[in-house]
C-alpha cells in the first residue's frame, strides 16, 4: 500500500459525498488524502458576433482553488486527523485522475459530476476510471454513513481474486461483516467431467450446485484464516449474477466486484456485471482490477 487515497472533486453534490467517503477511507488506512481537481480552459467555437462572455484564466483559477478549499474543509470535518493535500491540474478529469491513480492505493469518485447528463446513473468519469485506473476505484452515490456488511461478488475466476483480497481487507478496516455472493445458472456453470470417461459428459441432479458451492469456498480459501475477525456469510444464488448482486446491495454498505470475471470477452476492461453494478447498485461500488504495471 502507498498510504495515499485520492478523490476527484468538481464541486458537485456527488463529489462532496466522494470527498467524505475518501476521508473515512484515509482515516481507516492511516493514509494521506489527496483532493484532485481538473479543469479545462474554456474554448468558444462560435462566430465572433455571437461570442458569449467567458471567464478569464484568473477567474477559473480562483474558482478552482475555492472549490478545492471547500472540499478540504469537508474532508477535515469528517476526518480531522487525516493529512489532507490538494492539487489543481489543467486537463480532462479522466486523464488527470487516471494519472494520479498510479501513486494511490485507492481512488474515489462520485457517481456523477457537474457535467453529467440528466438521467445517467453514473457518469463517464467514474466508468472510465473504473476501467483504466491503476488501483481499486470506489464510486460513491450519496453521503450516507456506512451501514450493513461488505458485499462481495465472487465468481472464482483468477481475474476476481484481487476483489476478494480487497473485500476482506476493507471489511477488516471497517469492522464489518462480509457476504460473499456467488450466482450461477445452468448456462454459465462449467459442467464437471464424469468420473468414468465412458459416461456421457453431463451432470447428475444437484452436481452443478455442489460444484458451484465448492468454487465459492475455494475462492475464499485462506482469507478467512487471514482475517479471523471478519464474520463471513457464503451466499449461493441460483440466478443471474447482475440481478442477484443489485438486489443484495440494498442491504450492504459497499459492493466489491472485479473489473472482469468468468465468461468475460477477452480485451474488455469492464465486464457486464461490473458495469451493471456501477449503474444500478443501491450502495457505493468498488471495482478492483488485477494489479498491473504502473
Amino acid at each position: 500500500m502507498s498510504g495515499l487515497v485520492i478523490v476527484g472533486a468538481d464541486g458537485s453534490t456527488s463529489s462532496l459525498g466522494a470527498v467524505e467517503a475518501a476521508a473515512r477511507e484515509a482515516r481507516w488506512r492511516d493514509a494521506e488524502l489527496r483532493i484532485v481537481h481538473a479543469f479545462h480552459w474554456p474554448v468558444a467555437r462560435v462566430p465572433l458576433w455571437q461570442a458569449l462572455p467567458m471567464p478569464t484564466r484568473d477567474e477559473i483559477q480562483r474558482m478552482s482553488e475555492g472549490l478545492v478549499t471547500a472540499a478540504v474543509e469537508r474532508a477535515r470535518t469528517v476526518a480531522p486527523t487525516v493529512d489532507v493535500t490538494h492539487v489543481v491540474v489543467r486537463g480532462a478529469p479522466v486523464t488527470v485522475l487516471e494519472a494520479q491513480s498510479r501513486a494511490a492505493e485507492l481512488s474515489v469518485v462520485g457517481s456523477r459530476g457537474v457535467g453529467g447528463l440528466v438521467g445517467l446513473m453514473v457518469g463517464s468519469t467514474a466508468v472510465h476510471l473504473a476501467a483504466h485506473g491503476r488501483c481499486p476505484v470506489l464510486v460513491v452515490r450519496d453521503q450516507s454513513e456506512p451501514a450493513g456488511p461488505i458485499l462481495l461478488g465472487a465468481d472464482g475466476s483468477r481475474a476476481g481474486s484481487a476483489a476478494v483480497d480487497f473485500a476482506f481487507a476493507e471489511a477488516a478496516l471497517r469492522g464489518a461483516g462480509l457476504v460473499a455472493l456467488h450466482a450461477w445458472t445452468t448456462w454459465n456453470a462449467p459442467v464437471p467431467p464424469p468420473q468414468d470417461p465412458a459416461e456421457p459428459y453431463a451432470s447428475a441432479p444437484g452436481m452443478l450446485a455442489e460444484a458451484e458451492e465448492r468454487l465459492l469456498a475455494e475462492a475464499l480459501a485462506g482469507h478467512r484464516e487471514s482475517y479471523p475477525e471478519v464474520p463471513v456469510e457464503l451466499r449461493l444464488v441460483h440466478g443471474p449474477t447482475r440481478e442477484a448482486l443489485i438486489e443484495a446491495s440494498g442491504a450492504a454498505q459497499l459492493l466489491v466486484v472485479g473489473a472482469r470475471g468468468r465468461g468475460g470477452f477477452a480485451g474488455l476492461l469492464l465486464g457486464s456485471v461490473s458495469l451493471a453494478a456501477l449503474h444500478h447498485a443501491h450502495c457505493p461500488v468498488a471495482v478492483v482490477r488485477q494489479p498491473g504495471p504502473r
